[in-house]
């Protein structure tokens, strides 16, 4: 097994002058070696299992160790309290978006946690809700999922989509794209949502991303046929 310590150096070797670049271009204002996610992966596959390094990783705040430690972690281990805890120092919206919502989709406590985060006046912590309840759709069955909160939900974004904070508004409207993708009863309404918020503008930094229309995508989910055809997890 690796020490804490041998991880740290691995990632320090592998990181670079020019991933810290890309890296702070996407708004990632944290320390870090610069490790690209295929090297990340890399490491991972190495320490596969390791639940109390993962978590020695994250409370690095290193933003390296951190990304890695959302890969190798098991949400299904995660107490609610080390969920939240994540959650809080989670100082950019890729940490957000991704380690975050991955342990936490797999969490007992996902929707509790999604529910709770999606109203917090935090703009990072929301983006966490609304990525974890993206997760919960795409990954479990139609029959566990509460349909009438869903529907609440889509209401809610479209009410108040292009009022909510920038990064919010990119977690918003990824969580129309999950359940017109993912829950088949569901994409009518999705598309409906989609369609009545249009373009979402989001302040993507010095990149060239950009925010998915909503209805394109989702029209382009049901051309291939693969509507509520659900993902085994949220990790990639």
């Amino acid at each position: 097994m690796k020490t804490i310590e041998q991880v740290l150096a691995q990632l320090k070797k592998l990181g670079s002058e020019q991933t810290r670049k890309t890296y702070a271009r996407h708004g990632i204002d944290l320390p870090m070696f610069g490790v690209s996610v295929a090297n990340l992966k890399v490491i991972a596959k190495q320490i596969r299992g390791d639940q109390a390094l993962a978590m020695q990783l994250y409370k690095t705040g290193n933003y390296d160790a951190m990304y890695l430690a959302g890969i190798v972690a098991d949400g299904k281990k995660m107490p609610k309290r080390g969920l939240e805890a994540w959650a809080k120092t989670a100082k950019c919206a890729a940490l957000c978006a991704f380690p975050v919502v991955w342990v936490a989709t797999e969490s007992q406590f996902a929707r509790e946690l999604a529910m709770k985060w999606i109203n917090s006046p935090n703009e990072f912590i929301a983006v966490s809700g609304w990525g974890t309840y993206s997760g919960i759709v795409a990954t479990r069955s139609d029959q566990e999922l509460d349909l009438k909160e869903i529907k609440s939900l889509l209401n809610n974004i479209v009410a108040k989509i292009h009022q909510a904070p920038n990064r919010v508004r990119h977690a918003m409207n990824g969580f129309v794209i999950a359940v017109g993708s993912y829950v088949a009863p569901m994409m009518g309404q999705a598309k409906q949502a989609a369609k009545e918020i249009g373009a979402v503008e989001v302040d993507m930094g010095d990149t060239a991303c950009q925010v998915p229309l909503a209805i394109a995508y989702i029209e382009k989910v049901e051309r291939l046929g693969r509507v509520g055809k659900k993902r085994k997890t949220m990790k990639c």
